[in-house]
């Protein structure tokens, strides 16, 4: 028998071909997978806990899990979303762990964003440029922040993207990208207007029936939020008169021209300005290469900041977080700027040229990073946020407290920022024995001494200490620095690093 020898092929180049074989869409799923890990380490790693509407969303739906109508006519209340106070009734459900559970959802729709930016860049522009999409976003430390405190406007973001991605993937889907919208709608009324223009979109070729049904599912964000409206408080446009009055307040109202220029400045603020000016010059490379694909991210994107400047002329608040879902869509167009070349024909001219230019626009942007770039004030932001509400956990919790709220359940804080965190701790229903001594402060100034004769006859003061004071007690327009001067006939009853309890009982 004539012998043979086998020669065993070492595996490293044949697992090289299996990953050079492995198609975009292994490439996307093994990213998703890394990127919820990484998503998943970050949320243990900075237990942070939710911001001041995300807290009422919690409160509110808390109050609907014990059939209880909830109250949004208290002091300087934020305006209430229907879907995160759905969401936040359903966190309710585990006790005090439910806020962690409200940040977890923060997380989880900003790993839907990033997903769904690179989704909408791969249909629009190949893989290359939705990598680079993706990247984008997981670099935008602002968006990130936002997220780790639990912000709303996360999540509204995360369905804008995929609404304009499952309509991209599919012109005129119809049903899935209005449900999307409306869910988006019961988030910011802004989608009440990207509903509206879908609607006259896609009823452009359709028949009288399809165009009624798409009518109802329009209107499903708008009706439901005067629902609410009309159920909890009587008045169906309560949501857009109170915040109205409180952006007044609050000063938060800005003039046409100055809505117009903060389009520019919160732009930057977001999305930092090398990826601004790329956005800018990825915007007509982006309809020269794919100008019936662009359509739908490019209208999106004109909506979203004409609703903006909108609503900023009529009176609303000019906020930066509410320009984020126009933020992170120009992202799309700078990734086009940094990767559109793999669009081009290999070995052309243009796309060498185009290489290039997007090397220094890199450049540029990894040389503003290093130069503005401090991730150390971005951990000490979430340790803080963190600290502030544990300390007042343990303060409301001590004995020696508790002893005297059983007695005096009547509680002031210096104004209206750390009222959710208050009551969340305690399990109150209700606002009516938390109050701000802002508040009380704002009514004797009209005459009116109900609340200050009721915090005097009997109540427990916290008093914010060291920076706990700057950045969780004196932050609004119009609070007094008295309001963390304790009281004549006060007496001390805790301290701790962060807060100072007195008590008048």
């Amino acid at each position: 028998m004539e012998s043979a020898t086998h020669t065993r092929l070492r595996p490293g180049p044949i697992r090289l071909a299996r990953l050079r074989a492995a198609g975009p869409g292994a490439w996307a799923a093994g990213g998703f997978a890394l990127l919820c890990l990484g998503a998943l380490i970050g949320y243990l790693a900075f237990p942070t806990y939710p911001t001041y509407d995300s807290f009422y969303a919690l409160l509110w739906g808390r109050d609907l899990l014990h059939l209880h109508l909830p109250d949004f006519r208290v002091y300087r209340a934020p305006t209430e979303h229907p879907l995160a106070i759905a969401f936040g009734m359903f966190c309710s459900i585990f006790g005090q762990g439910g806020a962690r559970l409200m940040v977890l959802g923060s997380i989880a729709s900003f790993v839907a964003v990033v997903a769904g930016v690179y989704r909408v860049g791969r249909l629009c522009f190949g893989p290359v440029v939705g990598l680079l999409a993706g990247l984008l976003v997981l670099s935008r430390f602002f968006v990130e922040n936002l997220t780790a405190q639990g912000y709303l406007d996360i999540s509204y973001v995360a369905l804008i993207v995929w609404a304009v991605a499952l309509e991209v993937e599919r012109p005129r889907r119809g049903a899935p990208v209005f449900l999307t919208l409306a869910a988006a709608g019961l988030l910011r009324p802004d989608a009440w207007v990207l509903s509206g223009a879908y609607w006259l979109w896609c009823s452009w070729r359709a028949d009288n029936r399809t165009r009624l049904r798409y009518l109802a599912l329009a209107a499903i964000a708008p009706l439901g939020w005067v629902l609410v409206d009309t159920v909890v408080t009587g008045n169906p446009l309560y949501s857009l008169s109170s915040t109205a009055g409180l952006a007044q307040e609050l000063e938060r109202t800005q003039g046409l021209t100055d809505v117009v220029a903060s389009v520019w400045t919160f732009g930057v603020r977001i999305d930092k300005l090398p990826v601004i000016l790329g956005a800018l010059a990825g915007l007509p490379l982006a309809i020269w290469l794919a100008p019936r694909r662009v359509l739908t991210p490019l209208a999106t994107l004109i909506l979203l900041v004409f609703v903006f400047v909108a609503e900023g002329a009529v009176g609303a608040s000019v906020i930066d977080r509410y320009l984020m879902g126009a933020a992170v869509l120009m992202l799309l167009f700078c990734a086009v700027a940094i990767g559109g070349w793999a669009m081009l024909e290999p070995g052309s001219k243009l796309r060498r040229v185009w290489m290039a230019g997007a090397a220094v626009l890199v450049i540029y942007g990894a040389a503003d990073v290093a130069t503005t770039l401090n991730l150390s004030s971005l951990r000490t932001t979430l340790a803080y946020h963190e600290d502030f509400h544990k300390g007042l956990a343990l303060a409301l919790k001590d004995p020696r407290v508790k002893s005297v709220l059983a007695r005096c359940p009547l509680v002031s804080l210096p104004n209206n920022k750390l009222i959710p965190d208050a009551r969340w701790i305690l399990d109150t229903v209700g606002q009516h024995d938390i109050v701000a001594r802002s508040q009380a402060r704002a009514d004797v100034a009209k005459h009116s001494h109900t609340l200050e004769d009721r915090l005097n006859r009997g109540s427990v003061a916290v008093y914010p200490l060291g920076s706990a004071v700057f950045v969780e007690a004196i932050v609004d327009v119009g609070d007094d620095p008295r309001d963390q001067i304790p009281q004549s006939g006060f007496r001390r009853i805790y301290t701790s690093r962060y807060y100072a309890v007195y008590a008048n009982c």
